[in-house]
């Protein structure tokens, strides 16, 4: 009897398996966070609400309604953006696409919408090969090559970002794409043709929309890079209008005061963005300013809960491969500020294992060597830091500082000199250094 045992213990544990299936509890709809103070001021959250709430509808209606289920991680994604709320709803959306994709494997939305969300969680691998398997699908979406565009870049595969942006420019010229163009110039120090491309952007765009501001004050940001403060001003003013309690049009406005010396009014900025939005920037950038106003109680607490905010992120990532934001870079820096020199090289060590071939990481290394005085291997770093031609005065100096603390003064002095022709309103501790050296010649 036992070779008919077999075959009726397959039949019941399918049986089973059929029954669990069908009779599984779903998961709970993640639900809508109220906003408080200035972002809850308003026609957009009056509509964002409405909006949210007649998805939700659907979904109590309709548990398997997929396309409310990547409508809403959209929205949660979007307003992860405007609250700053991270933490609760990028998890939400993932949830979500994980929902649409374990049903729907090649559901072409929701996995643009997982790329894009583990790229804005700085998964950048796990990004680009989602996005792949996204334009296997549907090769004619311009927003997907957007996606491969990012993550190239992040990568450090430069030649092939510059593809997928032309991809992108070929099948849609948007905002979008204007926007990926003005950053890939950058990235190659054609600073003039970065801010081109990005009033491009913002004129592609409608007025008010947080896309469209966020394009604004990334042109405002490149009118900083270059030194031009009146026209960056402008462009924080304008976000401002168009955008009321716009947190990163505020700490544009305090970091062109900070550039003036006038310290009392640029934490009064930075102070209400950080209110507005809790962004660890905004924490970085007020400790710096507390420090520069001679709040030294103030600037050693913002340091530390830029470093909370930054640590838990980084925690959240190592217990959940979907989740939690990578945010190892951030940390390098952070500790730089503190003078906690071998945390600063463990992380920035972290973040160089992920992604070797990427600028910003080489220059982050660069950085910490140079302040733990291992001078050769910032030398190296550097080296690969400056393989794109950019020309952002920051890179220049730390390179000119590399460079003279490795023999070579004449060469130091000349990347000083042209980085502060770029940008004179470098940040004042970089500047001092950089003129230091200029003095001794």
């Amino acid at each position: 009897m036992r070779k008919y045992l077999y075959p009726s213990l397959i039949l019941l544990f399918l049986a089973l398996g059929v029954t669990i299936y069908l009779t599984r509890t779903p998961d709970p709809v993640p639900q809508l966070r109220a906003r408080r103070g200035d972002l809850a001021a308003g026609g957009e959250w009056v509509n964002t609400k409405a909006a949210i709430e007649g998805l939700l509808a659907n979904l109590r209606a309709k548990p398997d309604d997929t396309k409310s289920k990547v409508l809403l991680a959209q929205a949660y994604m979007q307003e992860a953006r405007v609250t700053g709320d991270h933490a609760y709803y990028d998890t939400a959306a993932m949830q979500l696409l994980n929902e649409v994709l374990r049903d729907e494997p090649e559901n072409f939305e929701a996995l643009c919408c997982k790329a894009s969300l583990s790229l804005t969680q700085h998964h950048f691998s796990e990004g680009l090969a989602i996005a792949e398997k996204a334009v296997a699908l549907n090769p004619n979406n311009a927003f997907v090559y957007g996606l491969l565009c990012d993550a190239n870049v992040e990568l450090g595969r430069y030649e092939e970002a510059i593809k997928m942006a032309d991809k992108m420019n070929a099948v849609r010229p948007d905002l979008r794409s204007y926007s990926r163009v003005s950053y890939l110039r950058e990235i190659h120090g054609d600073l003039p043709g970065a801010i081109e491309a990005m009033r491009m952007a913002v004129q592609a765009g409608y007025a008010g929309l947080e896309q469209t501001e966020w394009a604004r004050i990334t042109l405002g940001h490149l009118y900083e890079t270059t030194g031009d403060l009146t026209n960056a001003e402008q462009a924080y003013r304008m976000a401002l209008t168009a955008r009321p309690y716009y947190a990163y049009a505020l700490a544009g406005l305090g970091r062109v005061e900070q550039a003036r010396q006038n310290y009392p009014e640029a934490i009064k900025y930075l102070e209400q963005a950080r209110n507005t939005v809790q962004d660890y920037t905004f924490a970085e950038e007020l400790a710096t300013l507390y420090q520069l106003n001679n709040q030294t109680a103030e600037a050693r607490k913002m340091k530390a809960e830029a470093i909370a905010m930054l640590a838990s992120d980084a925690n959240a990532a190592d217990e959940n491969e979907d989740l939690g934001h990578y945010a190892d870079r951030e940390l390098a820096y952070a500790y730089l500020e503190t003078g906690e020199l071998d945390k600063a090289l463990e992380h920035a060590k972290i973040e160089y294992d992920r992604r070797p071939d990427n600028i910003d990481v080489n220059e982050t290394l660069a950085w910490v060597s140079y302040k733990r005085g291992e001078y050769p291997a910032a030398a190296t770093y550097m080296k690969a830091a400056r393989r794109t031609n950019s020309q952002s005065p920051v890179l220049l100096c730390r390179a000119g500082l590399i460079a003279s603390k490795n023999g070579n003064p004449a060469a130091g002095q000349a990347l000083i000199k042209q980085a502060l022709a770029i940008n004179p309103y470098l940040s004042l501790g970089l500047a001092e250094e950089g003129r230091q050296l200029l003095a001794v010649r």
